[in-house]
């Protein structure tokens, strides 16, 4: 690894820490602990948020979309970066793919395997952390809370 992939993993755990915190969040709310940040192209947090769904009662109020909502009209979305602690949905991928968000940052993929390869094959830079405290999180939550998981991944 060379200095700038050092500098590139060494601000995406940073970044990650803000996302972590809107999971934690939203499991002390009681909903599902998915965190989500949008970062501008010169690293100013535009947005935060977390998965929703469970307290607001509205199916698409995912973390990456509170995130999105949160930061409000931006003129352009690239070179913006997306950091969630879980791989994208098929949903939350869309909405990357349809605001032309330049990379996106996935804590984890180990408990749920999303859209962030096809990303990848439509020119997305993905930064895949597999960060242990974000599995240890999600796969505590599935354990404890397994017709919520299957309800939100759609199963």
């Amino acid at each position: 690894m060379d200095q700038a992939e050092a500098d590139l993993m060494d601000q995406a755990r940073t970044w990650l820490s803000v996302a972590v915190e809107e999971a934690r969040a939203g499991l002390a709310e009681g909903g599902i602990p998915i965190g989500a940040a949008l970062y501008g192209a010169d690293g100013t947090l535009l947005g935060r948020g977390h998965n929703r769904r469970v307290q607001d009662g509205d199916p698409s109020m995912h973390a990456e979309t509170a995130a999105f909502r949160n930061a409000g009209r931006q003129r352009s979305y690239r070179g913006t970066t997306m950091v969630t602690t879980l791989s994208p949905c098929w949903y939350c991928s869309g909405l990357v793919r349809q605001f032309g968000i330049s990379r996106v940052i996935v804590g984890e993929a180990v408990t749920f395997r999303g859209g962030h390869d096809w990303l990848a094959e439509h020119g997305v830079g993905i930064v895949l952390l597999d960060d242990p405290e974000c599995v240890g999180m999600m796969r505590d939550f599935i354990i404890n809370n397994p017709a919520l998981w299957n309800e939100d991944i759609g199963e």
